[in-house]
């Protein structure tokens, strides 16, 4: 993942929302307890330890997406029992963005993913501010790049 950086290599600050969406979709949110881990004996939940009473203390919210969950699974369609990998990977990436929205960061997003390959999936991000310009992001090798070998 490439952060939004200045020339000299540090953090644009000018590209905020840019980072913060970064930030958000790289960190691991934690599971429900009915979520299904990727290593079945395993018990860590994740999640953020900033996440506790983030909102009492700062007015946050828990930060992070679920996508590490689908760190061992197989790109699978509709058809298999625990239903598209593209639209698991969709739904996670909404969730871990209506916080944005919620808090009026944002006025609405749009999210669209695509498997491109047999071990390759993208995802297109638009992010509109009202009357600003809307933000367009595009991860691309989304799946390739976070799980070698897992497709």
């Amino acid at each position: 993942m490439d952060w939004a950086t200045t020339a000299a290599g540090l953090v644009d600050e000018t590209k905020s929302l840019i980072t913060a969406v970064n930030v958000a979709l790289l960190t691991d949110s934690l599971a429900a307890p009915s979520d299904k881990l990727p290593d079945p004996n395993a018990t860590d939940r994740r999640g953020w330890w900033g996440d506790l009473d983030a909102d009492t203390i700062w007015g946050g919210w828990p930060i992070g997406s679920k996508l590490w969950l689908l760190k061992r699974a197989k790109i699978v369609d509709a058809g298999a029992r625990e239903g598209a990998t593209t639209a698991r990977v969709q739904s996670y990436i909404q969730a871990c963005l209506q916080p944005f929205v919620t808090n009026r960061i944002i006025t609405s997003f749009t999210v669209a993913v695509t498997q491109v390959g047999v071990q390759q999936i993208d995802a297109q991000i638009v992010l509109y501010r009202g009357a600003k310009q809307s933000v367009a992001l595009q991860y691309q090798a989304l799946w390739s790049e976070l799980f070698p070998g897992a497709a």
